[in-house]
């Protein structure tokens, strides 16, 4: 039977890969991975001569159809992405419900995962929580999308590039407060691995003054908020702000909010100035 294997590898260190995954990349007719120059550098380390093509977001369409051809022909393939486990904030999505479309048998094997390694380290809750992968690229947008999540109780996971390291934590401390623990993992499982905790204010100063180094792939994990009965007091705070911001600039919004509900004046400033910015 043509069979479509997705196969998670190794998110930095190349030893970090299942003796199954390898076996299943020696027997398969090609291997559709994400860069073919570094799955082939990952492929050469472990003896393996695969034949490879290329599978990104770009040509995710057109190859998607090509490789259900020829898995219908009989050929057995292999998925695979640049770091982890493919689809999970990789493309790939389109090749598997095409092929389950199609009757093809589509077989995991799993292996390493950058938001499941990070959350395995943190110390943070992890009976639940919430994957948020990465963000918009834009302030305005992103800083929506964090105040969706405010009031998560889940721990939240997110990816984030070096260029963009820096904004979304300043964001995160506009959205969620100074005080929001968070950790973030950076460079997980390779050389310059760091893993860094502590509140969102200070992850800031970390970043700007290098404790954490701008370079490489992050994952920020953000401790979720307190629960409902906890927060019934933040919770009457926003609604008294959200009403007060249309008629008032944030500063005299956060004022009067403050002096309505014993809210902390600077914090609900911050929330007003996110609210404006994410509503453009």
């Amino acid at each position: 039977m043509p069979t479509l294997y997705v196969v998670a590898t190794p998110i930095g260190h190349r030893d970090d890969i299942t003796l199954r995954a390898l076996q299943i990349l020696r027997q398969v007719d090609t291997v559709a991975a994400e860069d073919t120059r570094h799955t082939r550098a990952l492929l050469d380390h472990h003896g393996i001569s695969a034949r490879l093509v290329s599978y990104r977001e770009h040509n995710e369409e057109r190859a998607s159809a090509e490789l259900i051809a020829r898995l219908q022909a009989g050929e057995s393939f292999a998925l695979v992405s640049d770091a982890g486990t493919p689809l999970i904030s990789d493309p790939g999505y389109r090749l598997v419900r095409e092929a389950r479309l199609a009757g093809i048998d589509v077989v995991p094997v799993p292996g390493a995962n950058a938001a499941i390694t990070a959350l395995s380290v943190a110390g943070l809750a992890t009976d639940r929580f919430c994957f948020e992968g990465f963000l918009a690229a834009r302030g305005p947008a992103r800083r929506k999308q964090l105040m969706l999540v405010r009031d998560e109780t889940r721990t939240l996971v997110f990816y984030e590039a070096p260029h963009r390291i820096v904004d979304l934590m300043a964001d995160m401390v506009s959205v969620f407060g100074e005080a929001r623990e968070v950790v973030i993992g950076r460079e997980l499982t390779k050389k310059f691995e760091q893993l860094w905790s502590g509140s969102a204010a200070a992850a800031v100063a970390a970043l700007a003054g290098e404790e954490i180094p701008v370079r490489g792939e992050f994952v920020v994990l953000v401790a979720g908020a307190l629960p409902a009965d906890s927060t019934a007091d933040e919770t009457e705070q926003f609604r008294v702000l959200s009403l007060l911001l249309p008629e008032l600039p944030p500063k005299k919004a956060a004022e009067l909010t403050a002096s309505i509900t014993g809210g902390n004046k600077k914090d609900l400033y911050a929330q007003a100035v996110a609210i404006k910015q994410s509503k453009g």
